[in-house]
């Protein structure tokens, strides 16, 4: 964990939603989170945790939500240097997600449950980033996505 304050990006933009939204092809999508933890949470509410426990509840509440709607979790990771970029750039957490389509995010995004978890992540996040990928199948060489694979 590296700082108290939160200068970075938390939630979506409303026109980063919209594009996302707008993006429509078939098949599922995979969500890239680089998630950064507060020292302290900030709730509104007072309640004391670090961000690592807040964001552990986060988790475990709407983790069934994203299940219930076909997600599943592909990879995970704690970055340990960042080699090239930015040093500033520290993350606490890596990991993909897989949502069935864009849909299923969407619907995860609007979920009365998933929207109550969320405000443990609010509190929890310093710095994100979160990037839309399209799932693809490794090619032969190194670097390439499979023949039957590349749009």
């Amino acid at each position: 964990m590296t700082d108290d304050t939160s200068t970075g990006y938390i939630d979506p933009t409303r026109e980063a939603f919209a594009r996302f939204r707008e993006m429509d092809r078939p098949g599922p999508v995979h969500m890239l989170n680089l998630v950064r933890f507060r020292e302290q949470a900030a709730y509104d509410d007072g309640t004391v945790a670090t961000g690592a426990e807040a964001y552990s509840s986060y988790a475990r509440e709407s983790g069934p939500v994203f299940k219930r709607l076909g997600g599943r979790q592909v990879w995970i990771g704690k970055p340990e240097l960042m080699l090239i970029g930015p040093q500033s750039e520290a993350w606490d957490m890596a990991f993909i997600a897989e949502y069935p389509s864009k849909d299923a995010f969407v619907a995860m995004l609007r979920d009365p449950e998933y929207r109550k978890a969320v405000r443990h992540r609010q509190a929890a996040v310093a710095d994100s980033r979160l990037i839309r990928m399209e799932p693809g199948i490794p090619g032969t060489r190194f670097g390439a996505m499979s023949e039957g694979d590349q749009r």
